[in-house]
């Protein structure tokens, strides 16, 4: 009996001791209350007006008319989906010379109705109905492009110039199959079932991986050269801006922006302790 005890009070102890050697999870550190900090919403989207400026182009005979009365009772339905998440700060794919603000103040003033494209059918119809003042614009150039603009770098400009003398954005022969298929899903999908497909974790871990291979692998260093000082820089750049207007752990910030973007700023919150990370099929949950 008395071995039985001990034998008992030593697989006590040998319990307690793994117990308390267990590793702490990180986020009991860095993030021990969620409730504490500012929230933050991902809306990846394709350009509503098609304006092919990036490196996949959509054939017209591929493009949806947003401003169809089809189309725009989905967009009320997306809408009233992401109206769930009740932000306080909205901000958007545009840079400040694009007057985003003179832009929806002509909107609500009556002045002109609103175009096709995503900002002023997501972003400023929202900012109307949280009663927003500031839409913001938080689209930045890349360190590349800030080397390119200044004339005055005689050596350092022939050199970025040498890196991107051959990329283009080039994706792989499947990433090309599969964007057509996204897009094909545009027509066939209702629009909120579509932003719920591309705003995946999955699709979101999938589209980063395009940026990995075609014009990547050139050779050499030049692709990676090239994702560092262009896309990479711009979409920390990006996410620093959204920092900066971060000023109260009260703020729910809705980030809208083209899906290419949302695959590295969904890398980025889904490392940083700042915020608390809202995915966007969550938003019921």
């Amino acid at each position: 009996m008395i071995k039985k005890i001990y034998l008992f009070a030593f697989l006590l102890l040998v319990v307690s001791t793994i117990q308390a050697q267990k590793p702490k999870d990180p986020d009991a550190i860095l993030m021990p209350s969620k409730d504490s900090l500012p929230k933050i919403f991902l809306v990846g989207t394709f350009h509503f007006e098609y304006y092919n400026l990036d490196a996949v182009k959509i054939e017209k005979d591929q493009q949806i008319d947003i401003l169809s009365e089809k189309k725009q009772a989905e967009v009320k339905a997306l809408l009233d989906y992401i109206a769930l998440f009740k932000p306080t700060k909205i901000c958007i794919e545009a840079k400040p010379k694009w007057n985003a603000m003179k832009k929806y103040r002509d909107y609500t003033s009556g002045k002109k109705e609103l175009t096709g494209d995503e900002i002023q059918q997501i972003a400023f119809r929202l900012m109307k109905r949280f009663n927003l003042d500031t839409v913001y614009s938080v689209d930045v150039h890349s360190f590349a492009d800030a080397i390119v603009l200044n004339r005055d770098s005689a050596i350092i400009k022939p050199y970025i110039d040498s890196i991107f003398q051959d990329y283009a954005f080039k994706k792989s022969n499947r990433y090309y199959e599969y964007f057509d298929y996204t897009t094909k899903l545009q027509n066939d999908l209702t629009l909120l079932d579509w932003f719920k497909y591309q705003n995946s974790p999955k699709a979101l871990q999938r589209d980063y991986g395009a940026y990995l291979l075609g014009d990547f692998k050139l050779p050499g260093y030049k692709g990676v050269d090239a994702l560092t000082t262009y896309w990479y820089s711009r979409n920390l750049r990006i996410f620093r801006n959204i920092q900066m207007i971060t000023t109260s752990p009260k703020d729910r910030v809705l980030v809208l922006f083209g899906a290419g973007h949302i695959a590295l700023l969904d890398q980025f919150l889904n490392c940083t302790p700042e915020y608390d990370y809202i995915h966007f099929n969550d938003l019921k949950k």
